[in-house]
């Protein structure tokens, strides 16, 4: 059993809202699709870290969520700044569960162990956070990673996090994320939410304070799952 991670999907299946409109993003379904079932088993786990719909509710994601589910493997979702569809986790499940959705799993205030590892996460925040609410939002993700990581200890495994937005981007660093992951002695982190060839080469790739960061926007992996472990 493998984990694999892989971030933005964008997915617009229900919706009208195409990616193919931008720079290296045509066909990307069917490639990413068959560099998915050329790396994924029905045994291993991949983690989607976020922007995975473009639907606009919930009941939206329907023919998203049906495509996510017929791919192999377990599903793991964190939010991500475009996920507007986003409900609460109790209606989210719910919705998972009343149609039949038994691959996808929510990450949010919690963790889940795979194998060696126990992964943990949340959406995170703009590195430039500097209006009170901007603030406020990210005191609050801060919040939610210490939940996730706190309900991993119980585990006694490995913690791997996942975030959607960039803790470290050139000179900027969010040290409010940072410290948190040093605390937890957090050795892998990996994020998305970058996009476009300018950009991605001007991520972090590499180890900062003893974590390995690394990029895992669609765009950036090619539209193929990156391997954990």
């Amino acid at each position: 059993m493998s984990l694999f991670t892989i971030a933005d999907l964008h997915l617009s299946i229900g919706t009208d809202k195409p990616m193919d409109v931008f720079s290296g993003w045509d066909n990307y379904v069917d490639r990413f699709t068959a560099n998915w079932q050329k790396l994924i088993g029905v045994d291993d786990t991949v983690v989607i870290a976020g922007d995975i719909s473009w639907a606009m509710k919930l009941s939206e994601t329907e023919k998203d969520f049906e495509f996510i589910n017929s791919l192999p493997g377990t599903k793991i979702l964190l939010k991500g700044n475009h996920d507007y569809w986003w409900d609460t986790v109790s209606k989210i499940n719910r919705y998972l569960f009343e149609n039949d959705f038994s691959t996808i799993k929510i990450l949010f205030n919690n963790s889940f162990v795979v194998d060696d590892y126990v992964i943990c996460g949340t959406r995170g925040w703009t590195l430039d956070s500097e209006t009170d609410e901007d603030k406020k939002i990210l005191s609050r993700e801060c919040g939610r990673l210490r939940l996730s990581l706190d309900s991993a200890k119980k585990s006694g495994r490995e913690p791997v996090v996942f975030l959607h937005y960039p803790p470290i981007f050139g000179s900027q660093v969010q040290n409010e994320i940072i410290n948190i992951l040093t605390e937890y002695n957090v050795k892998k982190c990996y994020y998305g939410h970058i996009h476009g060839s300018n950009l991605i080469k001007a991520a972090y790739n590499g180890m900062y304070k003893g974590i390995n960061f690394k990029l895992v926007s669609c765009d950036a992996l090619g539209f193929m799952p990156a391997l954990v472990r």
